[in-house]
């Protein structure tokens, strides 16, 4: 199992950040991801789903727990190619602004790749996913 653990500091209030993050829409300020959707408009909460593809690639991530506007953690529910996942983004004060801490494990299926697509893909996921999701948080929210 891989895991991610990517955090930053954004200049904006807990409750911004939060709600940021987990419209899905906001998603695709990743080049990796192309589309990102509620399921059924299903909307954030223990349930929901979003889905989130991407060229050859798409998961659909259900909700397992959610604390507004501290936390959510979700699994993978569904994809291509095959991968285990589950996540936990979490935003706490941090002075002025929102210090958040996201989570991310996962296993990829040895038939679609296993260990060593884990090990390709993790420095990739981190730099184009997650991070450039907080980044892309960052300059929405920090520049109103």
């Amino acid at each position: 199992m891989t895991q991610i653990d990517e955090q930053r500091t954004i200049a904006a209030p807990p409750e911004r950040v939060f709600d940021w993050l987990l419209n899905p829409e906001n998603l695709t300020v990743s080049r990796w991801f192309r589309q990102a959707a509620w399921v059924d408009a299903s909307g954030p909460g223990v349930g929901a789903t979003r889905e989130v593809r991407t060229f050859g690639f798409w998961v659909h991530e259900q909700i397992t727990a959610y604390d507004a506007p501290r936390s959510c953690s979700y699994r993978v529910v569904d994809g291509f190619p095959p991968v285990h996942q589950n996540g936990t983004l979490t935003c706490s004060p941090s002075g002025g602004g929102t210090h958040v801490d996201w989570v991310s494990r996962y296993t990829i299926a040895a038939r679609g790749g296993g260990k060593v697509l884990e090990v390709l893909t993790a420095p990739l996921m981190r730099l184009f996913v997650f991070r450039a999701i907080l980044t892309g948080c960052a300059k929405a929210l920090e520049k109103s």
